[in-house]
């Protein structure tokens, strides 16, 4: 028994938890009404691990809990190349529209509200991101979640998207591949001439 509650605290000091909407709720019964607690909690180990619950509770503490135990649940990777994210992203979810775009080293997290507790608590260390549309907050991280996880899903199909960096550095070396190679083809004909 005791064992269980000590890894229980070790689990819980994994993951770093933020609340990002707690709010009152009623709802009208035949008495009157009845109020409860409604918690939006975000939660991150830091090391490209991030997750988001949403749960009512009769009070706040209980409303918090079982939003962590949701997030738990509902953990993704996010995948960090270069110390950012791969490439460029604009998903939309319901209203709410984001924008996330790879930084180069010493940006930080430029972003909003929160998204940024989602990068924060995600581990991206280099970030910019806009919200557009909606700012419900609870729309914006599931928007936001959704986005980093497709971030996944595309380079499962496509994984040399991944060298992909904040400045389309792999575009760049490509040009200079191509325009080396023609240099050199230009020299062999110009040598065969001779």
């Amino acid at each position: 028994m005791a064992r269980r509650r000590e890894e229980k605290f070790r689990e819980e000091k994994e993951f770093e938890q933020k609340i990002i909407d707690l709010a009152r709720v009623t709802r009208v019964v035949a008495g009157g009404k009845r109020m409860r607690f409604r918690a939006c909690v975000a939660i991150g180990d830091g090391k490209g691990r991030v997750g988001m619950g949403l749960a009512k509770g009769a009070d706040v503490t209980m409303a918090v809990n079982k939003a962590v135990n949701k997030a738990r649940k509902n953990l993704i990777e996010v995948s960090i190349v270069n110390d950012t994210i791969p490439f460029e992203i604009i998903k939309k979810y319901k209203a709410a529209k984001i924008m996330i775009k790879p930084a180069p080293r010493g940006t930080g997290v430029k972003a909003g509200g929160a998204m940024r507790s989602i990068m924060e608590l995600a581990g991206v260390p280099n970030v910019v991101g806009k919200i557009m549309g909606s700012s419900n907050k609870i729309n914006i991280v599931r928007c936001t979640i959704a986005a980093l996880e497709d971030l996944k899903s595309i380079l499962r199909i496509n994984p040399s998207a991944a060298n992909m960096t904040a400045k389309g550095e792999a575009v760049k070396k490509e040009k200079d591949s191509k325009n080396i190679k023609e240099k050199e083809k230009t020299e062999n004909l110009s040598k065969d001439k001779k």
